[in-house]
C-alpha cells in the first residue's frame, strides 16, 4: 500500500512541472525554423530560388520567399508562443516537402559519418531523422499547447476575461430587466 501511496504522489507532482515541457520545445522549434531561414537569406534567395528551379517546383521565385517568411515568421511565432496551432501547419508542410523532395533518399539517419581527415569530420547527406523529430515537436505543441511564458496563453486569457465580462454584464442587465418588468 505504501509503494502505490509513493506512486500516486510522485504523479501529482510532477504534473505542475510538464506543463514547463512545452518551453524547450518552442525555444529549439522557433530557432531552428528562423536559423534555417536566415540561412537561406544569407546565401542569397536567388540561391535558394535555384535550388528549387533544379527540383523542379512551380513558380520557384514565389515559393522561395514563402518558405524563407515561413521559416523566418513561424519559426518567430513558435518561438514566443503565439498561433502556435495556425503556424504549425504551413510550418509543417515545408517540413513534409523538406522530407519528401530532398531528404527520403538519404535513408532516416540525419548523421552519415564518411571519415575523420585532418581538417575534421566529413558528413554524407542528411536523412529525414531531425524532420520526423521537428514534425513531433510541432505536434506536441499543438495538442499540448504552448505551455507558460506564451503568447497565445496571454490571448486566452484576454478573451475569457471579455468573455466573463461579457456573461456578467448580461447577467446584471437581465436582472435590472426582471425587476422592472421587462423580462425577455
Amino acid at each position: 500500500m505504501q509503494i502505490m501511496s509513493d506512486v500516486v504522489l510522485k504523479l501529482l507532482t510532477r504534473f505542475p512541472m510538464a506543463r514547463w515541457s512545452s518551453v524547450p520545445l518552442r525555444l529549439i522549434v522557433g530557432f531552428g525554423f528562423m536559423q534555417h531561414g536566415f540561412a537561406k537569406l544569407s546565401r542569397g534567395p536567388d540561391a535558394f530560388v535555384a535550388i528549387l528551379q533544379t527540383m523542379g517546383v512551380p513558380q520557384a521565385h514565389f515559393m522561395a520567399w514563402l518558405t524563407i517568411l515561413t521559416e523566418l515568421l513561424g519559426g518567430l511565432a513558435v518561438l514566443l508562443g503565439a498561433f502556435v496551432t495556425i503556424v504549425s501547419v504551413p510550418m509543417m508542410a515545408v517540413l513534409l516537402v523538406a522530407m519528401f523532395k530532398v531528404h527520403l533518399p538519404y535513408g532516416f539517419s540525419s548523421i552519415k559519418l564518411l571519415a575523420v581527415t585532418a581538417t575534421g569530420a566529413k558528413f554524407g547527406p542528411v536523412g529525414y531523422e531531425v524532420i520526423l523529430v521537428y514534425l513531433a515537436c510541432l505536434a506536441a505543441l499543438v495538442i499540448g499547447g504552448a505551455g507558460p511564458f506564451a503568447i497565445d496563453g496571454l490571448i486566452g486569457r484576454h478573451l475569457d476575461a471579455r468573455r466573463r465580462d461579457s456573461d456578467c454584464t448580461k447577467g446584471f442587465d437581465h436582472e435590472r430587466n426582471v425587476r422592472r418588468g421587462r423580462s425577455q
